[in-house]
């Protein structure tokens, strides 16, 4: 297999390190079929994953939750999930929380077009990496409508930054 480029967070801005675990994904290894998308051909049940952080500073006031696929075909990566203005006593999701209906934060569409959790769906070939990152954030609110493009909402979360930490399964078809 071709060497891939370093995860794209690495030519963000250097900040703390959040620990980012779940019951669901591991870093590295496969992603399951629960959270694999449930159109264009795939057979998944399009189930964010649960996730759990900790170490952030006290200074966070919201937290973000990303999935990106950096290895996506498009020139721009593939996000999966954006959720923002996560309030700062909210420390895990339960798997399933990325539904359009979503009790904390709010979503912004995805590249799937949906305000909601979209799995993975890449074309055959090499593995993709999907990097599932949580964003401790220094303000409240993003002040953003959940229609904004997710390369917005990801240049305002990386303005507010204070850590992040990411869990990166892989999935191929």
């Amino acid at each position: 297999m071709p060497a891939r480029p370093p995860i794209p967070y690495d030519f963000l801005p250097e900040v703390p390190a959040l620990t980012v675990e779940s019951d669901d994904i591991r870093d590295g290894e496969r992603l399951p079929e629960a959270h694999v998308f449930d159109d264009w051909g795939m057979k998944g049940q399009n189930l964010s994953p649960h996730l759990r952080w900790s170490g952030a500073p006290e200074s966070t006031r919201s937290y973000a939750v990303t999935c990106y696929d950096p290895d996506a075909p498009t020139g721009s990566g593939f996000w999966h999930w954006v959720l923002f203005d996560i309030p700062a006593d909210v420390t895990e999701l339960p798997t399933g929380a990325g539904t359009a209906d979503a009790k904390v934060g709010k979503h912004a569409r995805n590249d799937f077009s949906v305000k909601a959790y979209g799995g993975a769906a890449p074309p055959p070939g090499l593995p993709h990496r999907y990097l599932f990152a949580v964003h401790a954030l220094g303000v409240d609110s993003l002040g953003l409508d959940t229609d904004a493009p997710p390369a917005v909402v990801g240049f305002n979360i990386t303005a507010n930054t204070l850590a992040r930490g990411f869990i990166a399964p892989v999935y191929e078809t």
